[in-house]
């Protein structure tokens, strides 16, 4: 017996403010679902980004009209729960979520199939929670304030991941967070990255990159203090952020900032480096995959998701060099491992590498679980 596809879906996300990570995967669903209806917390997304999502508008919630989203949107975040659980999404027989806030939280009917796609369970109430608190440096009642509020959200999370009927990851790192979260088995689909965009062209120069926004978790601090030991080599950071001034307060005669660039011209930096440098804990880490689309090795911390992208020296068809643990001594031992064993790694091996994380792979993996998710839901008994 055939089970066709639902003919109502819709897709539910966080916050629709830019195009990021996570909206990068938003597209390729949506391409994969084109009749499916878009929900949101909230949706100001600029019209350019729009088009890369087919031009849906979403179907938002209460906070939509509240002053300030664009800068202040963490001060909201008490509030995000019940509002994702305003979306009304009743009458659809196929729920599709991408969440790394709330939005797999919304409700959805007993005969509805939800599929939730998780970039990652809420960093900042989970195992980054101390890394948060103290970037926010609250002290006294506020501290003890937000701590509560970190505590409800965890215990609201928790709840909520019994209405998931089907979790999926983007990455193996995630899919332990969510065991370690909710308690649930994750299948893992690794995200899409734009490997038609990212693409080798151009010689090398005699430098080395980090594309980063400059915020504390990302460690742009480790790669700027290792390059002050290795002042016969040069690094160039590109991004913006919080930590900028700092940073170049900080940096030696051999680190040069960009500050913010258009995508071409981060292509182009990444193409012509000699390496690409990664120093942050990240659920799956597309910048590192960008650069081996590019051809360029990457030298990275070993965890997260970059320890399933890239492969080490240790393999046959080495893409990167790996450093164990977050600290400036080891940035410069791998720098150092680099320039004397990086002629193993070859272009090729990177732009292969990078390959299978392409947005065509992404889409036909997607709909495969999902078709089969159905297929199960629809045999059940009772339906």
């Amino acid at each position: 017996m055939e089970f066709p596809m639902p003919a109502r879906i819709a897709v539910v996300h966080d916050w629709l403010l830019d195009f990021a990570g996570s909206e990068r995967v938003l597209a390729e669903i949506l391409r994969c679902y084109p009749q499916a209806d878009l929900f949101a917390l909230v949706d100001h997304m600029r019209d350019g980004d729009r088009a890369l999502l087919g031009g849906k508008r979403a179907t938002t919630t209460f906070l939509q009209s509240m002053p300030g989203l664009w800068s202040h949107l963490r001060y909201y975040l008490p509030l995000m729960p019940f509002a994702i659980e305003q979306l009304d999404v009743t009458g659809y027989d196929l729920v599709i979520s991408s969440s790394h806030a709330v939005a797999k939280g919304v409700i959805v009917s007993p005969d509805a199939l939800h599929v939730s796609y998780v970039h990652s369970p809420m960093r900042y109430a989970w195992d980054l929670q101390f890394t948060y608190l103290r970037e926010e440096r609250m002290q006294g009642l506020r501290g003890l304030a937000l701590r509560w509020l970190l505590h409800r959200l965890r215990q609201w999370d928790h709840r909520s991941a019994a209405g998931v009927d089907r979790f999926v990851a983007n990455s193996r790192f995630v899919a332990r967070r969510i065991l370690k979260a909710y308690r649930r088995e994750a299948d893992v689909i690794h995200p899409p990255v734009d490997t038609e965009f990212f693409c080798p062209e151009g010689a090398r120069q005699d430098c080395y990159v980090a594309v980063s926004r400059l915020i504390g978790y990302k460690r742009v601090d480790l790669l700027v203090d290792a390059f002050a030991q290795l002042p016969g080599l040069r690094l160039v950071v590109v991004g913006d952020g919080p930590q900028l001034a700092r940073l170049k307060a900080a940096a030696p005669a051999n680190v040069e900032f960009t500050g913010y660039l258009p995508a071409s011209a981060v292509r182009d930096r990444i193409r012509s480096a000699r390496a690409f440098l990664f120093a942050a804990v990240e659920d799956f880490g597309m910048a590192p995959v960008e650069a081996m689309a590019c051809g360029t090795p990457v030298i990275a911390l070993r965890r997260g998701g970059v320890a399933e992208s890239v492969a080490g020296l240790e393999s046959e068809a080495p893409t990167g060099v790996f450093f164990e643990e977050q600290s400036v001594a080891a940035v410069v031992k791998a720098v150092r491992t680099f320039e004397e064993h990086g002629r193993r790694i070859s272009a090729a091996a990177c732009r292969a590498r990078a390959e299978r994380y392409s947005a065509a792979r992404f889409r036909k993996q997607f709909m495969d679980l999902v078709a089969a998710a159905w297929v199960r839901w629809s045999r059940e008994p009772g339906r």
